[in-house]
């Protein structure tokens, strides 16, 4: 039986794959110290007998016995990562170290989800996996930035120095259930506004563009990056379809049925003005490529965020 060490495993992605392994009767080990994290995510899962919890902080060594590796931890809402820019980093890069030399002493294979962040404000379009980025490394955002740029950089020293066996997916942005109401990040911000009527936040004109990946296409992805044999990576898992952010508070207005109005803030420092995969490789290495349509995903997580307890709460006293 395989063991599976998810590290950030409470979170919003690490949940749904904590819940992929074990539904295929994998040991899931766990790992978070629920920073950013939440219980209510794996609650589900405490009683299955393949299912581990541990609270734990990445920046400490850990000592176990595993056969794989996802390398999830880490806070990914700018909200979340610049609350402590240093914990952050500490996270990226020491979190990283500790989990390479956990893989090397056991011989366990390691996925690093890094991030779509490590191109930047790019001024390529859309991001290959050769593009180097465009990162401002002293600005409010490097600490997750150029985190996960050290983070990769570990992983391909831990690869050549020790022939460890490592896998890097760059993750573009990602939704669904069990994102956090307060995660700060485009989409659970419009749907969380829009159920409780209240202005939609645009930051900037509303033109820049994000790509958006359903999260069940997403760990697919990973699941599959994890399987495949000689190809480390870094590959590009995302959804190569762009829409500007104008375009998605107008889809979620009409899916919630919302009466909000939307107001227009400046844009934050080094927000990228476009954002979208290339996934050549994906589909090349992998065979993979995203299944699910904004609207179909968008209708899911727009049903999960209307039964979260603390938005029905506000809903009634906003009412």
């Amino acid at each position: 039986m395989e063991r599976i060490l998810i590290t950030g495993g409470a979170g919003f992605l690490g949940s749904h794959l904590c819940e992929y392994y074990v539904h295929r009767g994998a040991d899931v080990l766990c790992v978070d110290n629920f920073f950013s994290g939440s219980k209510n995510n794996i609650r589900h899962l405490l009683p299955d007998p393949h299912f581990e919890l541990i609270r734990h902080d990445v920046i400490h060594p850990l000592f176990v016995e595993v056969d794989k590796i996802f390398h999830l931890a880490c806070p990914a809402s700018p909200i979340h990562y610049q609350y402590n820019a240093i914990k952050t980093v500490k996270t990226n890069v020491l979190g990283t170290i500790n989990m390479l030399g956990l893989s090397k002493r056991i011989g366990a294979r390691i996925l690093l989800a890094s991030s779509s962040e490590v191109y930047g404000d790019a001024q390529v379009h859309p991001q290959t996996e050769d593009y180097w980025g465009h990162v401002n490394p002293i600005g409010p955002r490097s600490c997750y930035d150029e985190g996960k740029r050290v983070a990769e950089t570990l992983m391909m020293d831990y690869h050549r120095q020790n022939n460890t066996d490592i896998k890097i997916v760059r993750i573009f942005n990602t939704y669904g259930p069990r994102m956090a109401v307060d995660d700060g990040r485009v989409v659970s911000n419009f749907i969380v506004q829009a159920l409780q009527n209240k202005q939609l936040t645009v930051y900037g004109d509303g033109s820049q563009t994000r790509s958006f990946c359903y999260v069940t296409d997403l760990i697919a992805g990973l699941v599959t990056m994890m399987e495949r044999e000689d190809f480390t990576g870094p590959v590009n898992i995302g959804n190569p379809e762009e829409f500007s952010v104008m375009a998605l508070a107008q889809k979620i207005m009409a899916a919630t049925g919302s009466a909000s109005e939307i107001v227009h803030k400046p844009l934050p420092q080094d927000d990228p003005v476009q954002r979208c995969p290339d996934i050549s490789l994906a589909k090349e290495r992998l065979q993979w490529k995203p299944q699910t349509s904004l609207d179909e995903g968008l209708e899911k997580t727009i049903l999960y965020f209307r039964k979260v307890p603390e938005l029905m709460e506000r809903q009634k006293t906003t009412s």
